[in-house]
C-alpha cells in the first residue's frame, strides 16, 4: 500500500497532455478538431522513432494527441489490440520536481519503458502495467511552462499563441480505483481526494485541473473522458471520439 502524499509547495503539477490511440489518425484527427473547433495540429517527425504518426493539437498551454501506427509490431498497436480498437492510451504531466518523482516510481517498483533528458525538458514514461489505467509521462519543462511536445514554439519557451481552452479532467475507468488513484498519488506527489472505496471515485486535485479515477464495472479499462474548458460544447454528455468520450465544462 502506498502512503497518501503530502502536498508541497515548490512541486507544481498540471495536466499538460492527453493521448488518444487510433488506428486511423485522420479520422480521429478531424473529428476532434471539428468538435472542439481547434486550429491546425503540429505533427511530430519524432515519433517516427516509436513507428508512430501524431497529431497534437493545443488547447491554451494544454495539449491533445492522437497517435497511430505506421507499422506492424508498436507498442501503441499493441495497445490498441488488448483494448479492441481506437482508447485512450497516455496521460501527461509537467511536475516542477521531477527528480524526486522519478525516485518514488523506481522505489515502488514501478518500470519506466522509456527516458528521456534534454536542455529543456525530461521525460519518463511508466509502465502501464504497473501504474495503472494507463501509461504516464511524468515530465519537467525548463522553463516550467514550456512543453517541447507541443511544437517548436513550445520548445524551451513559453508560447502565447492564442488556442483557446485547457485541459480540466481526465477520467480513469479502473477494477480497484482506490489502489490505482494511490499509486499514481505517490508517484505525482499529489494528496488524494476520495478514497475510491465501496464504487466511488477517488480524485486527485492538481494545479488548475484533476485526474478522476471511477469503478469500471466491467467495462473497458483505462482514459475513458477527457473534460476541457473554454471550447464549444458538443451538447450532452459529450461525444465519443477516439474510443473517449470528450466533453466541455465550464470555465
Amino acid at each position: 500500500m502506498y502512503a497518501a502524499a503530502v502536498p508541497q509547495p515548490d512541486n507544481r503539477v498540471r495536466l499538460r497532455q492527453a493521448v488518444l490511440a487510433a488506428s486511423e489518425l485522420e479520422p480521429v484527427a478531424d473529428a476532434l478538431r471539428a468538435t472542439l473547433g481547434l486550429g491546425e495540429p503540429f505533427r511530430d517527425p519524432g515519433v517516427s522513432l516509436f513507428g508512430l504518426e501524431n497529431a497534437v493539437f493545443a488547447l491554451g498551454d494544454c495539449f491533445l494527441e492522437i497517435v497511430s501506427p505506421t507499422q506492424p509490431d508498436t507498442a501503441a498497436g499493441r495497445y490498441l489490440e488488448r483494448n479492441g480498437g481506437d482508447c485512450g492510451y497516455m496521460v501527461m504531466f509537467d511536475l516542477e520536481e521531477l527528480p524526486a518523482a522519478r525516485t518514488r516510481a523506481s522505489e515502488a517498483g514501478i518500470r519506466a519503458v522509456w527516458e528521456i533528458d534534454l536542455d529543456d525538458i525530461s521525460g519518463t514514461h511508466l509502465h502501464p502495467a504497473d501504474i495503472g489505467a494507463a501509461i504516464v509521462s511524468i515530465d519537467g519543462s525548463k522553463p516550467y511552462g514550456s512543453w517541447r511536445w507541443g511544437g517548436p514554439q513550445w520548445t524551451g519557451q513559453i508560447a502565447h499563441d492564442g488556442a483557446p481552452g485547457r485541459l480540466a479532467e481526465v477520467t480513469l475507468a479502473v477494477a480497484e480505483p482506490a489502489a490505482v488513484a494511490a499509486r499514481w498519488s505517490h508517484v505525482l506527489g499529489v494528496p488524494l481526494d476520495g478514497d475510491g472505496a465501496v464504487g466511488g471515485d477517488a480524485v486527485l486535485a492538481l494545479d488548475g485541473a484533476a485526474v478522476r479515477f471511477r469503478p469500471s464495472a466491467g467495462a473497458r479499462e483505462g482514459l475513458v473522458e477527457i473534460a476541457v474548458a473554454g471550447v464549444p460544447d458538443p451538447g450532452g454528455e459529450g461525444v465519443e471520439i477516439g474510443g473517449v468520450r470528450v466533453r466541455a465544462v465550464g470555465v
